[in-house]
């Protein structure tokens, strides 16, 4: 393990007062940060929601890890002293109280702010501060069927599939956690703290699965996603990425490009029937998919899936095992590259857990120290606040608010299809200076997907940034990209591991140039162990990490519910984006850049912290569920009036049921003793859904959420994506903006993943041309001549653009 020191975020203190979305703060805690988790005398409400082994909560112990405990009582004056004392030790306080209710006990954030100007709050709800829905009450599965997510997690006609695990809620954390690293970089810009709205409705949205976010090749070529979206009643185009049955289990297959296409063709024997050049191209493929199916079944069968794996990625088949759990935490190359590991994660308690998110100039940075017992650090906690140790990070004296937080950032960005425009785009959409590097000869698939070289894809994942074309292949072009480093703070790269190293420009090299550089690499699978070298996507790095061995509807093995999705690219580029700034925010102390490598398939596997716990404590417990859920009843995705319409209703506790039956009409449930308890409702669960699937039934799904909003129970229509142009909430609180691209109409495409007090919102600029900036990235950043890029243009080195739409 690295010392503390080493950590990137060593200095930086938070606070931590929150019931969800602990995941925030296990991050930074991850990257070093010291994180005081402050409880009430009796403990988080979150120490008591399962699932459970021995009495702990697992999944408060893997979100809690690398804490320190505190516990104060706000209700009483002497805390509330503590309290505020507290504020004056740390940078960021973090909070997930209802909006306004601080006040009632007179800690009224705006009042804080006033007498701690350098502090930065992050206040965490499920709606945000502002908006129509303000006072409503949600739950992950609540935020992602009106987040749209819900209505694309489907196979066909099939009832829409609430993702697995506390999917939803560990992405929002993640957001969290690089909205949280803005906030402190701009503090420390400025000198000034902030007050940040963190809404968990939105993050979801825009992460989870979103549609007028960029989507992925096979999905601009099925023409879904955002430019596509014309139909309210549009479902996920099936069999995009399809499974197939072998002697002992399941393998996933991605055929994206013609050169991968081509490759499984030679190994099917190169059929007659499939030898027409016009499958080549995706589109054509698609129609014929039913076909092209029967073939590459007939050749899995009967053989096992390390077999196939073996011989597809060897072809240049992109493929990979449909694992389960169990399979995830004996597999070779995770125990090799030590991302789940034993470990004690509560007193008394070890079980295997993944480790961390990322590594940090090669250590990772994972669980240190397990999650504390209530209270336990009172002690040195209050100590610190009589004998002046604890002073929190210092920031710069100077500057105004009114700024994009990122401004003066230049980012040189590598990276392709959905992750790697997403990461880029972050830091662009914040006001940082990134620029695509590109070259003519090895196009970024998403920008050629539909033709051409513009589509609205591309548009929406690289709006903000200036291309630049080099020739990596040539000397000439190395060394501009190089000269471009030396005044440049963040490369990123999403190549298959070795690419940089094996043209001359890993980050070793790059560090000579610039120490100060810091150069984000993410792949697939890592840059060690055996499958180090697999061809990765999305949808084979879920199954290679057991997330869609659990997203599939329970009544059959292979109704997989996964193939539409884009996930996790969007999840792993705010871990990516939060690690490199991170990584900044440490050369602010060291003066020195750093290396951050992230796995995408270990990226998931911390969300599944929770179930790869339970399943090396309780081998067997972890399978698909479905839309069941142990942590109350009712709880699901009920039918309402209408055509395909759904809402999600999670109740909570004892009180919410009694609301609920009395608001429902549905007293006698109400009035049964055995069902006035959750252990109780879980027990009678099928008999409870039955009848609310019958109320449900009869009303429009916005009826069902405005009735139960009403009586604070958390509730939810099922949203589709052309559906939340509409919301009056979402619209209010200007979640989707139009962006305005040459030679397209307006495309709508999300806004800013967070609001605040002191920075500007995202940028509204259309996304490059290839090359579109070449002459004016060589002339500006680098101070060449403009007859020397002519002759640059001219030997090849550099590129412009020649093409326009």
């Amino acid at each position: 393990m690295p010392s503390v020191g080493a950590l990137p975020l060593h200095g930086v203190r938070v606070l931590e007062m929150v019931d969800k979305a602990e995941m925030c703060g296990r991050y930074l805690a991850d990257l070093g940060a010291t994180v005081i988790k402050l409880e009430p005398p009796e403990g988080s409400p979150s120490r008591r929601m399962g699932p459970f082994h021995d009495g702990v909560s697992i999944s408060f112990a893997v979100r809690n890890a690398n804490k320190q405990g505190l516990t104060l009582d706000l209700a009483d004056t002497t805390d509330r002293g503590r309290f505020e004392a507290m504020l004056d030790t740390v940078d960021l306080w973090i909070e997930s109280t209802a909006p306004g209710s601080l006040a009632s006990v007179g800690l009224s954030i705006a009042e804080l702010r006033a007498r701690h100007p350098r502090l930065v709050v992050l206040s965490v709800t499920d709606f945000g501060q502002t908006g129509p829905y303000r006072d409503w009450v949600g739950s992950p599965w609540v935020h992602t069927a009106m987040s749209g997510c819900l209505s694309r997690s489907r196979i066909g006609d099939q009832y829409p599939l609430m993702p697995p695990a506390a999917l939803p809620a560990e992405a929002a954390a993640v957001q969290a956690s690089f909205a949280a690293l803005v906030g402190l970089w701009n503090a420390m810009e400025t000198g000034m703290g902030d007050h940040i709205d963190f809404s968990l409705l939105e993050a979801t949205g825009q992460i989870l699965d979103p549609a007028m976010g960029m989507v992925g090749t096979a999905s601009a070529g099925a023409d879904v996603g955002a430019a596509a979206a014309t139909s309210a009643r549009q479902r996920p185009v099936p069999d995009m990425y399809p499974v197939f049955e072998c002697s002992d289990g399941f393998v996933r297959v991605v055929l994206l490009s013609p050169r991968q296409w081509r490759a499984m063709r030679s190994w099917l024997g190169d059929p007659e029937d499939l030898m027409d050049d016009a499958l080549d191209a995706i589109f054509t493929r698609f129609k014929r998919v039913d076909e092209i199916r029967q073939h590459i079944s007939l050749l899995f069968k009967g053989k096992s899936t390390a077999e196939l794996v073996q011989e597809g990625q060897s072809r240049g088949v992109p493929c990979a095992p449909v694992l389960t759990l169990g399979e995830v935490i004996a597999a070779e190359h995770y125990v090799q590259r030590q991302a789940i590991a034993r470990c004690e994660i509560f007193t008394g308690l070890d079980a295997n857990v993944p480790t961390g998110f990322v590594e940090f100039n090669g250590r990772r940075l994972g669980i240190r120290m397990r999650t504390p017992d209530v209270g336990e650090h009172n002690a040195s906690l209050l100590a610190e606040l009589t004998d002046g140790r604890a002073t929190g990070t210092p920031v710069a004296t100077t500057g105004a608010g009114g700024r994009r937080p990122l401004s003066g950032i230049r980012v040189l960005d590598l990276g392709v299809i959905v992750y790697g425009a997403e990461t880029g785009r972050l830091f662009a959409d914040l006001g940082a200076d990134v620029i695509k590097v590109e070259n003519r000869a090895y196009p970024d698939g998403a920008r050629v997907a539909r033709g051409g070289m513009m589509n609205a894809n591309f548009a929406s994942g690289h709006r903000g940034k200036r291309s630049i074309g080099l020739n990596l292949r040539s000397d000439r072009g190395k060394a501009l990209f190089t000269a471009l480093v030396a005044e440049s703070d963040l490369v990123l790269s999403n190549f298959k591991p070795g690419t940089l190293e094996a043209l001359g420009l890993g980050y070793d090299t790059l560090a000579q140039v610039n120490p100060g550089i810091v150069m984000v690499t993410s792949s697939a699978m890592g840059s060690t162990g055996p499958w180090a070298r697999w061809m990765g996507y999305g949808p084979l790095v879920r199954c290679a990490s057991g997330l869609s061995s659990l997203w599939r509807y329970p009544e059959g093995p292979s109704a997989f519910a996964d193939g539409s999705t884009v996930y996790p690219d969007h999840f792993a580029a705010r871990v990516m984006a939060a690690a490199g700034l991170a990584a900044l925010i440490a050369r602010r102390r060291t003066g020195l850049g750093a290396h951050v490598e992230g796995a995408q398939a270990e990226a998931i596997l911390v969300q599944l912290s929770e179930l790869v716990a339970l399943e090396s404590l309780q081998p067997g417990a972890v399978s698909a569920k479905g839309n069941y859920s142990d942590e109350g009843a009712p709880w699901g995705v009920y039918p309402c009036a209408g055509s395909d319409e759904w809402c999600v209703i999670t109740v909570r506790s004892d009180e919410e049921w009694a609301r609920f039956c009395d608001v429902t009409g549905l007293a006698d449930l109400g009035d049964e003793p055995a069902l006035r308890t959750t252990a109780g409702r879980l027990r009678n669960r099928e008999r409870i859904d039955a009848r609310v699937g019958t109320w449900t039934s009869n009303l429009d799904p916005r009826a069902v959420q405005h009735l139960l909003q009403a009586a604070a129970i958390p509730a939810g229509a099922m949203a589709r994506v052309t559906e939340l142009e509409d919301d009056p909430h979402l619209s209010a609180r200007k979640y989707l903006k139009k962006l305005r691209q040459p030679g397209f109409g307006p495309l709508t495409v999300q806004n800013a993943p967070f609001f605040s007090e002191r920075m500007d919102p995202p940028r509204q600029v259309p996304a490059p041309e290839f090359g579109e900036h070449t002459r004016e990235v060589l002339t500006e950043v680098l101070g060449l001549a403009p007859d020397e890029v002519q002759r640059l243009i001219e030997e090849g080195a550099a590129e412009e653009g020649t093409e326009r739409r």
